[in-house]
């Protein structure tokens, strides 16, 4: 078994409602070695003074103004010394305390991201990770609470781009699938994700964000003739999907849908 050291990036603001959670379930694992790095972008609620209850226990602690979450991450990013890093943001928390130790059983010196499932929202559905399959084209299949990555291949390929506010993981993941690079799936749950965050509203508005940054990611990503004709393909038929499915769930058809 390999024995990184694992930094664990959380990127805050106003998450005064989660941080403490998300800070203690961090502090708590009981492998190490641990680097803890917090990222706050100038919140305004009480974020920053629980913050400062942990400072001590924390490598690193940035509280300014950022460009956006994909900003705050490279910020972090840029502090780590970790073998692997993982982005636990402040609506989430580790499962327990030795998931951390469990996961890591599951590397060996050639792995570069090991990807592990997450509970989901209040009704904590577990997600599975499907991986780096053909897939990965149209939507990510790697989720970047539960999926520890090597810290020089973040680097590499040049962090997060500040263009996306909401689907730079997924940008980030595509670009790993087709540099080639080794991903290893662990059949166990890692972390909580709350359904409460920018990547999990449910408001058409939210959606519409990430529909349209899902499609410059694809757009960004690609030169191949085939692969464009293909994602003119998908989002003609899936943009008029998912409005299928919110006019029935929500009972209305959503404004501005094609705007």
């Amino acid at each position: 078994m390999i024995s990184p050291l694992i930094t664990v990036i959380t990127v805050s603001f106003n998450a005064e409602r989660y941080i403490e959670q998300t800070v203690k379930s961090v502090l708590a694992q009981t492998w190490r070695p641990v680097e803890y790095i917090i990222v706050d972008g100038g919140s305004m609620d009480g974020t920053q003074s629980i913050i400062n209850r942990y400072r001590d226990h924390c490598a690193h602690v940035v509280m300014e103004k950022d460009d956006g979450i994909a900003d705050a991450m490279n910020k972090g990013l840029s502090l780590a010394k970790g073998d692997y890093v993982i982005f636990l943001h402040a609506d989430d928390y580790f499962i327990n305390d030795h998931c951390l130790r469990d996961a890591i059983a599951f590397m060996d010196e050639n792995t570069d991201i090991l990807a592990c499932r997450i509970q989901f929202g209040k009704r904590q559905k577990v997600f599975k990770p499907r991986g780096f399959n053909f897939w990965m084209y149209l939507k990510t299949g790697v989720y970047h609470q539960g999926a520890l990555c090597r810290r020089s291949l973040i680097n590499r390929l040049g962090g997060f781009d500040k263009q996306f506010r909401v689907v730079m993981d997924y940008d980030f993941f595509l670009r790993a699938y087709r540099h080639g690079v080794r991903l290893v799936k662990a059949p166990l749950i890692l972390t909580l994700m709350r359904d409460e965050g920018i990547s999990t509203r449910q408001d058409w508005k939210s959606m519409k964000l990430r529909f349209d940054e899902e499609r410059r990611v694809h757009t960004k990503n690609t030169r191949s003739p085939f692969f464009r004709f293909l994602y003119k393909v998908y989002w003609n038929f899936y943009l008029p999907y998912r409005q299928l499915v919110y006019t029935i769930k929500n009972g209305k058809r959503p404004l501005n849908f094609w705007k």
